[in-house]
């Protein structure tokens, strides 16, 4: 399904995430009672499981991995590293969605999370409004990025001066992309690592590699986080097809 939702934040066609199960995984019960009345609101059919810790959130995704569509992950988490969790999660349930839901946001740990596969960033300091455009963009198969995190590095400002002319935005073909590099490129979007991109596309792991290594120098970036903010400033609709 592609969408065209407007939030804050980045929008990618992705899947839409239609299991019915939503796992909350933070250590403050308020932080969860506060998360569960907004997906309440988003989607009340939902059931909404919690976890206080990684031990307690592992199990409870091993009981319930049929039918769980998305997990809401803090990253201090009283037992485990959060990014470890992360991790781990996308690894061994790759059909599972996890997006962070952390009061560390800073650039590092944004790029740092969306690298390991999260889906979206959500900064718990925002307002309600925040959180509640930000999950419906994700229900709907977006990417939430923090809108700051979009912004450009100080060292990368232009120089004083006059502008250039602006320009058309480049099109995969004027990158030299191949099909078969758009369709890699669209499942990267997605948070699909290399090995369930090789699933989805019957492809080997050494292929897959060299589509990465060669998309990710035609956009100029150096990791798939990059690449998520390249392709939204191209603006680009990336779909593909998985085998079924």
């Amino acid at each position: 399904m592609i969408v065209g939702l407007k939030y804050p934040g980045i929008l990618l066609p992705t899947r839409e995430i239609r299991g019915m199960k939503i796992l909350v995984v933070d250590d403050h019960v308020l932080i969860r009672d506060a998360v569960r009345g907004v997906l309440k609101e988003l989607k009340g059919d939902a059931d909404v499981l919690e976890a206080s810790d990684c031990r307690q959130a592992m199990a409870l995704i091993a009981e319930n991995a049929d039918d769980l569509g998305l997990i809401l992950l803090d990253l201090h988490l009283p037992d485990r590293d959060g990014f470890s969790a992360l991790s781990e999660m996308r690894e061994r349930y790759p059909a599972i969605s996890v997006v962070v839901l952390s009061g560390q946001h800073d650039r590092s740990s944004v790029v740092k999370a969306l690298d390991l596969g999260a889906l979206g960033f959500i900064p718990k300091s925002g307002q309600r409004e925040v959180m509640l455009s930000a999950l419906q963009l994700v229900f709907a198969g977006g990417i939430y990025i923090p809108p700051e995190i979009l912004g450009r590095d100080a060292s990368l400002t232009p120089p004083p001066g006059p502008k250039p002319a602006s320009l058309p935005p480049a099109s995969p073909s004027d990158l030299g992309l191949t099909e078969r590099q758009l369709d890699v490129l669209a499942l990267m979007m997605q948070g699909k690592s290399n090995k369930a991109i090789c699933r989805v596309l019957d492809l080997a792991e050494p292929t897959v590699k060299n589509h990465v290594t060669a998309i990710l120098k035609a956009l100029k970036v150096t990791n798939r986080t990059e690449a998520v903010i390249a392709v939204r400033e191209l603006g680009w609709e990336l779909t593909t097809t998985e085998k079924t």
